[in-house]
């Protein structure tokens, strides 16, 4: 390692990374011992990753694109980058469980389009990261692997449904991650780790192979990193058109390579908070978040108070039959079987059973209020450039917490009922990213991070990547590292 990279491996950029592998003044084999290094000494406590691969074939993939960088041979931009496939999405020749034990032994073999294309990049895949039982939840345990436990603590949880991922970048186990979101999965565990997770624009990211892919078009996959340009950078690679994939936006991901520099002054932002009051916040939980409000002042932005005129109650309902509906698809067949669904916790039972007692005629209103909501959204972005909303109702549960019964003193009358404020950017299918906003001050207690939902326009993944870049570094929150950081080194 040359004296421009004396820094350790696992703190640079995926930029820099990439940069110093094709110089070779970083080797992929010293990249792959460093990311092996955080994750002995810290996936023991945490359980972030599972189905580890030997260490032995991870440092012989590495030596191998090492060779290929001495030949001299092209490379794609994530070549030799240690990463963990969330246990959600097809991986060829590595177990895809979905934290179900119907699935514990399946060892998948063919990949998803997402994971084709990271491989094809030049990522080495060293495990999975956990994620909770068919990725329902917010809240990452499982009956196969366990509980996923917070950066910042490990008496909480650590989000979901992407949690193994959050808690991988932020002790710094990846240079970069993926996961998926339907409800938040990938913004509730960003904003509880303090690191950046994007939902893409519906389409940016091809879905697929799959039995059905025209109707399912809540859940996404996407990017996280521990900064927006480590966030952008893997998304040139996830994102782009691909026939196997009917809603598949056209173009590629290569205008997500580029630095994400830009003029920002001037630029309007739509503060929704709980949404007139509609969504129960924990304590703290609001303060805390439009105190963060003031760094867009420091970017030269001006923040409004702005709520939509709509009927919150009707989206809830809209989302409850959409989400029904998909995971009744999905599952009915596991919970159909007397013996598979013995194995089926709870809470997907209660999904199938909920959406097999829907009609078309409740489907078709559904769709009909997601298509209000859309258009409720383009009128106040005829105002507005931006719209903030808190990534998370609550601040990281007890790990021995389910979820939480009451928020705000009003009582939760789904499993995840507290994670409504994420369902907004979903049903309209818009960009949004989850940034940090800081930590709880709850006296005697840990520090817990919390995070916003920074919402773009229709198609406007770019710009959101841009703000968010603004945000990273007009804030305190990107140099501040979980305990175990600090007391490790």
């Amino acid at each position: 390692m040359s004296a421009s990279t004396s820094t350790e491996p696992i703190t640079l950029s995926a930029r820099a990374l990439a940069t110093a592998l094709r110089r070779r003044e970083l080797s992929c084999r010293e990249l792959m011992q460093a990311c092996l290094a955080q994750i002995e000494r810290f996936n023991p406590t945490v359980n972030a990753l599972v189905s580890l691969q030997p260490t032995a074939q991870l440092l012989q993939q590495a030596n191998a694109c090492d060779a290929r960088l001495a030949r001299g041979e092209a490379v794609g931009r994530l070549h030799g980058f240690p990463m963990a496939p969330k246990d959600f999405v097809a991986t060829a020749g590595m177990p895809t469980t979905m934290g179900s034990p119907v699935f514990a032994k399946q060892v998948t073999t063919h990949d998803a389009i997402m994971v084709e294309r990271l491989r094809r990049a030049g990522a080495i895949f060293v495990g999975r990261s956990n994620t909770p039982e068919f990725g329902l939840g917010s809240h990452t345990y499982n009956t196969v692997f366990g509980t996923t436990r917070n950066a910042w603590s490990m008496d909480h949880a650590a989000g979901g449904s992407s949690g193994g991922a959050a808690v991988a970048l932020a002790l710094h186990m990846l240079p970069v991650a993926d996961g998926s979101d339907m409800m938040g999965s990938l913004r509730n565990p960003a904003a509880w780790n303090n690191v950046y997770g994007l939902r893409p624009s519906l389409g940016r990211v091809p879905t697929g192979p799959g039995p059905e892919l025209f109707f399912q078009q809540l859940g996404c996959e996407g990017p996280m990193g521990r900064t927006p340009e480590d966030v952008a950078w893997l998304l040139s690679v996830q994102a782009g058109h691909d026939e196997r994939s009917p809603l598949s936006l056209a173009g590629d991901g290569e205008v997500f390579a580029q630095p994400l520099d830009a003029e920002l002054r001037g630029r309007r932002i739509g503060w929704l908070g709980d949404l007139g009051g509609h969504l129960p916040m924990g304590p703290g939980v609001m303060a805390l978040c439009e105190s963060a409000l003031r760094h867009f002042d420091t970017l030269g932005c001006s923040v409004e108070a702005a709520v939509p005129a709509f009927d919150f109650d009707a989206l809830w309902t809209a989302w409850l039959r959409l989400r029904g509906f998909i995971v009744a698809g999905a599952l009915r067949g596991l919970h159909a079987d007397p013996i598979t669904r013995t194995q089926l916790k709870p809470e997907a039972c209660w999904e199938v059973e909920q959406g097999e007692r829907l009609s078309a005629a409740m489907l078709h209103e559904a769709a009909v209020t997601r298509t209000q909501w859309h258009g409720a959204l383009l009128k106040l972005f005829e105002r507005f450039d931006f719209l903030v909303l808190p990534a998370a109702q609550v601040f990281p549960l007890s790990a021995d917490e389910h979820w939480p019964r009451e928020v705000g003193g009003r009582a939760m009358d789904t499993y995840h009922r507290w994670m409504e404020v994420t369902i907004g950017p979903t049903l309209a299918g818009l960009p949004a990213m989850a940034i940090p906003a800081g930590f709880s001050q709850e006296a005697g207690t840990r520090s817990l991070p919390m995070g916003l939902q920074l919402i773009g326009r229709p198609g406007a993944d770019l710009e959101v990547l841009r703000m968010a870049h603004g945000w990273h570094q007009a804030t305190p929150f990107a140099g501040m590292r979980p305990p175990l950081l600090q007391h490790a080194h």
